[in-house]
Parts: C-alpha cells; structure tokens; sequence
C-alpha cells in the first residue's frame, strides 16, 4: 500500500460506490478519469454479473443514434414522458456515439448492425466487463466483491455523512453513489437493496413492474411453434376505442408459456407505461403477427418480474436532481441507473443509461470537490 493510499485509508472515503453493475464499473471509470478516489463495493463474487446476460452474453451497449433520437424512443408512443426529461441532460452529456468511443479508446473492437445496435466486435459481454475489470487494475481503485451492504446510515459530526455497513466491517464516506441496479434477475445481485436503503434514508419508491419481458397466451397458433423465432414479426397495441396506440417490428419467439423477442419486449414496456400512467382501468389489447399467424391477445400477462430485462420503477426521480443525480433530500447521496425509476426499450438503451447517469453522477462530484 502506498503513501498516497495509507493517506486515503486514514478519512472517511471520498466516494463509495455500492453496486458492481454496468452503473457502478461506468462510475468508477469516469471517478479514476476525474481523480475522485473511490471504493467499489459488489454484493457478487464478480463484477458485471447482469452485463454477462445482456442480449443473450453478446453486450448491446449502445446504439448509434443521436440524443434527440434516443429521448423519443425512451417516449415513444407518449410515454415515459418524464423519464425522458429527467435523462435528457446526462445523455446529451454522454451520448451513445460518445460511448462508443469510449470502448475503442479502451481497446474494444465495435461492431455495427443494420439498425443501428452496437455490439463488442467479437459479440461477447465479457469483453466489456474485461475492459472495465483491466480499467479499474489498471487505476488502482479498490473493488470489495463478494460483499453484500447491509445498511447505509447517515452519520452526524466530522467529514463523513455515511457508514456503509456489511456483515465483517463498515467503511465512512463522505458521498455515496447507489448503482444497485432494479429488482429483477436476482441472482446476479439485482435484490432491490439500493432502492431500499434510499428508502430507509426518506426516498419515496415507485412499485415495481416487469420491463421488456414476454406476455403469455395458451393460443395455439403460439404454442405449436414454441422453439421457432421470426425475424421479421410485429406486435401493435390497441387502445380501448381499438385505435392503434403502438407498434414495433422486431424478432418474435414462440415460446412455451407464450411469447417474446424484440417486438414483444418494447409492446410489453409500452403497456406498462400506458397502464401505469392511466390506470388500471384503462383497458388495451395486442395483435401479434409473425410468419404467416396473426394472434389476438385481450389478456397482456406479462412474466414475472425475476424475469424482466429491466425494472420498471424504483427511487422515484421526482426527488432527484437531474442535473447531479443527487439526492434532494440526503445531501452526497447520488444515484445512477436503474436503481432509479428510469428505464427504456430494448436495444442498448439501457446500458447507455447506466453509463450517462454515472458519469454524471461523477462528474458532478468531481465538480464539488474542486469548487471552493
């Protein structure tokens, strides 16, 4: 241990990152990039486990549109209309493209589909967790794995706000980011423990609901071809007057319990919105098409939620400063992906995301470090 860390080790830390996610591996890059010491603390015994997963173990990241255009899609269809608001400055600060560069300039070869989707070049997620992992030795910022949090207190007096507490130890801080990710997938680490630690320290919590998962139906024209997946299907949704309120094209699988694939995945998302933001009462329907079928659903069940890609709802944005990613309510308490009420559709918006509102996160401590 050097001079500079035996320093360090002497206060309460500068930044404590809790999660060891896409967010959290983005946060400490940009806190190593801006001199923000940190430690990076992960509930795995590995960084990346949920980024491992993401578009079957390929890694969509990003996509090459401009900022503008990933603001409509998160809102397309007239939704989500104040999670677009509340992002649009962080992605605006770190844009897709921007993302991109980043990887190369890291030594990640990228890849470029048809439609805009940004792969590694090799189509493996470990590449990017391995860029990160080989950032972070490379910096020398201290990473705890293994380690699940198991309060976060505020603390009064002296230059520390926070004690980070897990099960053998405590570690004093004076900022901490929560990175923690959603609720969903739980066994790579995603429990809902961030959204409950804002909770106990006064954040209101938005209830969860699955994002980008499959929706079920026993209709046969579905369950004879599960196992089959069509490149070229389409799902609409309609309204109560029947009016079509949404549609995507995209791939479609069949499946046993029902339906999923790209077109089912952002048609789902859309009718959570919808529903959320207009009640329970609102009443909508789905049409599917794929090969030669066409399938009516009037009964949108979706999977559960340990299934979905994303979650839909967490610490609510309302008491959250856009322009920061700081509490409004705990001074030095931030936040950055989906730990948040944020989400979007399919095809590397949520990565992206993670990584704007981390680096803004960051980039707005960094900022207060050096202001007088």
């Amino acid at each position: 241990m050097d001079g500079n860390n035996q320093r360090q080790s002497a206060g309460p830390a500068k930044l404590v990152i809790v999660g060891g996610g896409a967010a959290g591996m983005f946060a400490a890059a940009v806190a190593a990039e801006r001199g923000v010491p940190c430690v990076l603390v992960e509930r795995k015994a590995r960084l990346g486990s949920k980024v491992l997963m993401t578009a079957n173990g390929r890694c969509n990241f990003a996509k090459d549109i401009s900022p503008e255009q990933f603001l409509k899609d998160i809102s397309r269809g007239g939704i989500a209309a104040r999670c677009a608001e509340f992002v649009a400055e962080a992605v605006r600060e770190c844009p897709p493209r921007q993302i991109c560069r980043g990887f190369q300039s890291l030594g990640v070869r990228t890849k470029r589909m048809t439609d805009g989707r940004i792969f590694p070049a090799d189509e493996k997620a470990a590449t990017i967790v391995h860029a990160f992992g080989d950032l972070l030795r490379d910096e020398e910022v201290p990473i705890v794995t293994n380690c699940p949090v198991k309060e976060i207190a505020a603390v009064k007096g002296g230059a520390a706000r926070f004690a980070i507490v897990a099960n053998s130890f405590s570690i004093l801080a004076e900022n901490v980011l929560l990175a923690t990710g959603g609720a969903s997938y739980p066994k790579t680490g995603s429990v809902g423990d961030g959204q409950r630690f804002a909770q106990a320290l006064g954040h209101r919590l938005i209830p969860y609901r699955p994002g980008l998962i499959g929706l079920e139906t026993r209709d046969e024209k579905v369950t004879r071809l599960a196992g089959r997946r069509f490149e070229d299907g389409a799902a609409k949704v309609f309204d109560a007057s029947d009016k079509a309120v949404f549609e995507y094209r995209g791939e479609i699988d069949c499946e046993r319990f029902g339906l999923s694939g790209a077109a089912i995945y952002n048609a789902q998302r859309f009718i959570e919105h919808w529903m959320r933001e207009r009640g329970a009462a609102a009443r909508l329907s789905a049409e599917v098409s794929f090969g030669r079928e066409t399938v009516r659903l009037d009964s949108l069940r979706p999977r559960p939620l340990k299934e979905a890609i994303v979650t839909i709802g967490g610490v609510d944005t309302k008491e959250v400063d856009p322009h920061t990613m700081q509490s409004k309510i705990v001074p030095g308490l931030y936040f950055a992906g989906e730990v948040m009420d944020i989400d979007g559709p399919t095809g590397g918006y949520n990565l992206t995301l993670a990584f704007a509102t981390a680096r803004k996160a960051v980039a707005s401590i960094a900022k207060k470090e050096k202001t007088p």
